[in-house]
């Protein structure tokens, strides 16, 4: 192999000026970084020391797309660091993980005096360091340039510098991508792997003729067709990045073809392998990609600052999709859009994906936080900016109000138990490579977009953009705080001069972000006495994690009285009187309008009462969103023993008149939990009795307006609508919507050319005609499911094949997972949880995991596999003792393996759990007693 495209004095002479450049930046950088108390050897400190800067790199990667005679995929390559010694040191530690050295690293200095000679070299794999001791100290104010030269295995883990496949024309073909974020640079070649440590990137890749290779930046125009070591090689340069960190770094190898677009001076491409191409499965990406940046450009009022952006579609990918600047790597199946096969929902997920990491490319690409313990606030922003950037794409689709059932109600469940987290937590706590993977979490995401949907609430949105758009302007290619955002956004409502706060932003946030949790608000109508307490969904348990607030927040309130909206007021301590609160006669309060809070929220007895009996009457005077949340709030509540179980259950009565997606969708969430957790006692036979009651009004509606289930409604939400009709028709086991979900089956079994299922409908038909079925129709699904070219359609596929009540399949189907020819590695984890949400399948999906724990840690790894989506998933039904007892010993069982990223998860599974266990135990006799006289009336 040679050693490489740039000698030394050529790097030399092309880092002078990019080291001036870079100089201020690194200056603020290094104001930043953080003051923490070295360990007895600085090799032993998760963090790198701050003695050394980097400005510039020059790496050069040949990934080979041919295993080795021992069968090992590997990429070999050297890098280049140009950095600037800030403080003497006579060590140099930079990352290296799985990486070998194949030749000795030289040191040598950039202004041409002699450099101090490295001693010793060595690796310390537990902090993941390349370790150089030197015979005398760097000197301050110098630039030095590291060269070293490596080898690193090419594997399948999706991690670092990787390799996937995919099929076409029967032709496995090898597709190498790369996934640094957060710390997975450091396997690809030595670098300083923090976010903090900004650089400008010079990338080469050696690529197998015929293939195309990309990176964050555009492709130099003098390519090389040359031989190295007797392989024909095509060498492809790279302009230099932005000053970015390392883990936005992003590479790729492959056959692909694309379709592109211009967008001004900026140039779009999709890139997909040929089928898909020619398919026009790219074709809506490309077009969304088009609005979604115009509006994020005028959003911001920042341009976005790359000559290009690239979108890749990957048959593996972890996420959704990454964030590397100009080059983003997606899972097909959430790119891919195919009229006739791609259902509603798949356009919707397709245009808030790519709105999330397009996000990116400003909030955390080009202002970066300094340490990950804030990772939030990157991922909360991209989170809430997808729903407002899709719903200003698509207007017509209501997007906004979807954050209620897909984020708050999803992350209240987690955020309402003991073991929950702050969003902020101390950077001296985040350290270790598995405390940063669990960051990436359910309260990162889903609490954060909401948090800040409130926040700009109660600022207004002119006031909120205008203080996001000075923090980007101040902060472009630095790295900050989150308290230099609320900064922003103060000095964006004192310009405004109309927004009234009632203590400055950080006060009021720093209560929202530096504490676990939310508040209860709880108002006495009778007396207007408004209060809070810290939510938790077991009241007795322990919270460890102590708060310097008291877990007392700064609510802002909005209210209504008997349907009319009243002025929004705010919440400053646990307790207050709030007259206009009170109501007279028949009147009744509903507090947190559309949800706009991140909060629940409690009534007196009578204030509930008067609430359920405007849902009896004429359920549609009370906001749509409100009808959900008076649901997912009074289940909550009942599961925390703080209101009657019967209350909570009453609170779905008005369902037989409803018509609407979001406050069915949230019962149906409730429902379904609840379902499962008592689905062991003996009130099952009249859950699913008052179930069927509620559903058959529904079906029988969308049966109506929708003639032969075929037409599809105009309305974006109404074909959710539609779906959730039939679903609940079929769970409910309504007779006309079982016999059509099989008779469509059928149908499609005999012409396999002609699917007569509408795509919105596919997923619970497939399921429903599965689970009616046999042998028969299982193998159908799976063949189905091997031919398919359409990500979308295997996925749904892949889910209905869990559907199946012969235990048989399911344990084969199980074992499906551990073989990646059959099941991929990252499509693992939903088989498993989609096998454990059949009943028939629950015992079976636990077993399979406490047996395969140690295979499944240790052989396909955190980037294959979602951990803590496997444990939550496996056990959001466990509500006896004896499977609380089982999470018990499976910690005890394996602690010497460990749990990495799902560590957390199981603290709150058995949390979870243990909560379950005890409503069960407490609250069976009342919804015995209430279910016999519902079913009774029925």
């Amino acid at each position: 192999m040679r050693k490489g495209c740039f000698s030394t004095m050529c790097v030399l002479c092309t880092v002078v000026a990019t080291v001036s450049v870079a100089t201020l930046i690194g200056i603020w950088i290094f104001q930043l970084l953080p003051s923490i108390d070295p360990p007895a050897v600085l090799w032993d400190s998760y963090r790198l020391p701050t003695a050394l800067l980097p400005d510039t790199y020059h790496v050069s990667l040949w990934p080979r797309l041919r295993p080795s005679p021992a069968g090992i995929y590997v990429f070999t390559g050297n890098s280049t660091v140009v950095f600037r010694c800030v403080r003497e040191t006579d060590l140099i530690l930079i990352h290296s993980y799985k990486l070998n050295l194949t030749a000795e690293p030289t040191l040598t200095a950039l202004s041409g005096t002699p450099a101090p000679i490295i001693h010793s070299t060595w690796m310390q794999d537990t902090t993941q360091y390349l370790v150089m001791q030197l015979n005398s100290k760097l000197t301050a104010g110098e630039s030095y340039v590291l060269r070293t030269e490596f080898v690193g295995k090419l594997g399948n883990d999706l991690e670092g510098f990787y390799r996937t496949a995919y099929k076409e024309g029967g032709v496995i073909r090898t597709v190498v991508a790369s996934k640094m974020h957060p710390i997975h640079t450091r396997k690809t070649f030595p670098c300083f792997d923090e976010p903090a440590m900004k650089a400008v990137f010079h990338i080469t890749l050696h690529h197998d003729r015929g293939t195309v290779a990309l990176s964050n930046s555009m492709e130099i125009r003098d390519k090389v067709d040359t031989v190295v070591d007797g392989t024909p090689v095509t060498i492809t340069r790279f302009k230099p990045t932005e000053y970015m960190s390392p883990y936005l770094l992003s590479m790729f190898v492959s056959d692909y073809t694309n379709v592109q677009s211009r967008e001004d001076t900026l140039q779009v491409r999709v890139w997909a392998p040929p089928g898909a191409v020619s398919q026009g499965l790219c074709a809506c990406a490309l077009s969304l990609t088009g609005r979604l940046l115009h509006l994020l450009q005028d959003y911001y009022n920042v341009t976005y600052p790359l000559p290009k952006l690239d979108q890749v579609t990957l048959p593996d990918v972890h996420y959704g999709g990454t964030e590397n600047w100009g080059l983003i790597t997606y899972r097909e199946k959430r790119l891919f859009y195919e009229p006739r096969i791609s259902s509603n929902r798949d356009k919707q997920s397709t245009a808030t994906l790519i709105a999330h990491d397009l996000g990116h490319m400003w909030f955390g690409n080009l202002v970066t936080l300094s340490w990950w313990n804030e990772v939030w606030l990157s991922e909360g922003l991209a989170l809430y900016m997808s729903y407002l950037s899709a719903d200003y794409t698509e207007p017509n689709w209501n997007l906004k109000d979807l954050i209620v059932l897909n984020d708050i109600h999803r992350v209240f469940a987690v955020d309402a138990l003991a073991s929950s987290h702050p969003l902020s937590s101390k950077e001296e706590d985040i350290m270790k490579p598995e405390q940063i993977s669990e960051l990436f979490d359910t309260i990162s995401y889903s609490k954060g977009a909401p948090v800040l949907r409130m926040l700009s609430g109660f600022l207004t949105e002119p006031v909120f953009v205008g203080g996001l758009r000075t923090y980007l302007q101040t902060f472009a290619y630095k790295n900050t705080v989150v308290s230099d955002l609320w900064d922003h956004l103060q000095r964006a409502v004192d310009a405004n001069g109309t927004v009234r706060l009632p203590r400055p932003v950080r006060e009021i946030m720093d209560r929202w972000v530096l504490q676990m949790g939310f508040p209860l608000v709880t108002i006495n109508t009778r007396t207007g006495v408004v209060t809070q307490q810290h939510f938790l969904l077991e009241p007795d348990a322990a919270v460890e994690t102590p708060s310097e607030f008291n877990y007392e927040w700064i609510v802002p309130i909005t209210w209504m009285k008997s349907g009319m909206e009243q002025k929004p007021d705010w919440l400053l301590q646990r307790s207050e009187i709030h007259s206009d609160m009170k109501t007279v006669g028949d009147e009744w309060v509903m507090l947190n309008v559309n949800l706009t809070g991140y909060y629940r929220v409690n009534y007196d007895s009578e204030n509930w009462e008067r609430i359920l009996e405007q849902l009896r009457t004429d359920h549609q005077v009370i906001p749509e969103m409100n009808r959900a949340q008076i649901v997912d709030d009074a289940f909550n509540l009942a599961r925390a023993g703080i209101i009657p179980v019967a209350l909570a259950l009453n609170t779905t009565v008005f369902l037989s008149k409803e018509t609407s997606y979001i406050p069915w969708e949230s019962a149906l969430m409730n429902l379904d939990s609840f379902y499962h957790t008592f689905d062991q006692t003996d009130v099952c036979g009249n859950m699913k009795k008052y179930f069927k009651k509620q559903a058959t009004p529904l079906f029988e509606h969308f049966k109506a307006i929708t003639p032969g289930w075929m037409r599809v409604p105009a309305g974006h939400t109404d074909q959710f609508d539609r779906l959730n009709a039939f679903r609940v028709g079929c769970t409910a086991e309504v007779d006309a919507c079982l016999n059509l979900t099989v008779s469509w089956f059928s149908q499609w079994m005999e012409e396999p050319a002609q699917n007569p299922v509408d795509p919105n409908l596919r997923s619970t038909v497939y399921c429903s005609a599965i689970a009616a079925g046999g042998a028969k129709e299982w193998e159908f699904a799976w063949r189905m499911f091997q031919n398919t070219s359409v990500a979308t359609e295997a996925e749904r596929l892949m889910s209905a094949l869990a559907c199946t009540r012969d235990t048989q399949r399911l344990e084969s189907f199980l074992s499906f997972t551990l073989n990646p020819v059959k099941i991929r590695k990252h499509e693992a984890t939903s088989v498993i949880v989609q096998v454990a949400r059949n009943k028939a399948g629950r015992a079976l999906a636990w077993n399979f995991v406490r047996q395969n724990w140690k295979y499944i840690f240790t052989e396909y790894g955190a980037g294959s596999f979602s951990f803590a989506e496997l444990i939550h998933g496996v056990t959001q039904a466990f509500s006896t003792q004896d499977q609380l007892d089982q999470l018990r010993r499976f910690k005890e069982d394996h602690s010497d393996i460990g749990f990495g990223p799902a560590a957390w998860a199981l603290e709150l599974a058995m949390e979870k759990t243990k909560a379950n266990v005890k409503w069960v135990t407490e609250s069976q006799p009342e919804v015995k007693e209430w279910l016999s006289a519902a079913a009774g009336r029925a």
